[in-house]
């Protein structure tokens, strides 16, 4: 941690302004889906995603591409949109289904999540599932680093926080960054109280009772796993792609 300035979490798409990024590591975090989908479709050899804000500019990208190499995936409020070849499901993200293609990806939390961070210095996608390569990078960073929490629509998202509690404490290797910000503090403190158990506390989680009912129990079960990919997100003028 030495090389670290300063470490803060921001809690939701609302939390921040743009400005406040600048000349700064950002780490996206949507453990419930975005972030796994996207980490799960990379690892699956999907060649690039391409974050947008929203179905407007999904479609004006999906009209000027060669459909047999593009893919067009995404949710609204965790269902998939009408007429789109995936939602955000990982488990879809299959090597038959994305190797070798370019995703056109629409979240309503993650990519617009992504897309405000833009201007900043370096974006990495963080998940459960590759906690530990995220944190070997954020060790060789110089810059300040800022766990960007996606939340649910403006407010804070339990299992996001945890994922940056995690994060915090690895970093710290069990110990709270000297320099950690209060937003820091709060995210490794409910590390401290439940990262025994994340799966049983994310399953109790309000995103999660909202995507039960919507599409059942596999897809939280999958983001719950923790270092099951060795694979580093990163997104560069408009893409996100392996680094």
């Amino acid at each position: 941690m030495a090389n670290l300035k300063t470490l803060d979490v921001f809690y939701s798409l609302n939390s921040f302004q743009e400005e406040e990024l600048r000349y700064k590591t950002v780490v996206m975090i949507d453990v419930l889906r975005a972030s796994s989908s996207i980490v799960t479709a990379l690892h699956n050899g999907a060649k690039a995603i391409i974050p947008v804000a929203d179905m407007g500019e999904a479609s004006k990208i999906a009209q000027n591409v060669d459909s047999e190499n593009y893919l067009l995936c995404g949710e609204k409020d965790g269902i998939k949109i009408e007429g789109y070849d995936l939602g955000n499901s990982p488990i879809e993200f299959s090597k038959e289904t994305v190797g070798g293609k370019t995703l056109i990806f629409n979240t309503t939390n993650g990519t617009k999540a992504v897309k405000k961070a833009a201007g900043s210095q370096n974006i990495y996608i963080a998940a459960f599932l590759n906690v530990s390569v995220i944190v070997d990078a954020l060790k060789a960073q110089k810059k300040d680093i800022v766990l960007l929490c996606a939340g649910w629509k403006g407010r804070l998202a339990f299992e996001d926080v945890l994922l940056a509690g995690n994060i915090i404490h690895l970093l710290g290797e069990g110990e709270l960054p000297e320099d950690s910000r209060d937003g820091a503090k709060v995210a490794y403190g409910l590390f401290e109280k439940y990262g025994d158990d994340i799966a049983s506390v994310i399953h109790q989680s309000n995103h999660a009772a909202r995507l039960k009912e919507l599409i059942g129990t596999e897809d939280i079960d999958y983001c719950c796993q923790v270092d099951i990919i060795d694979a580093l997100p990163r997104y560069k003028e408009g893409m996100i792609t392996l680094s």
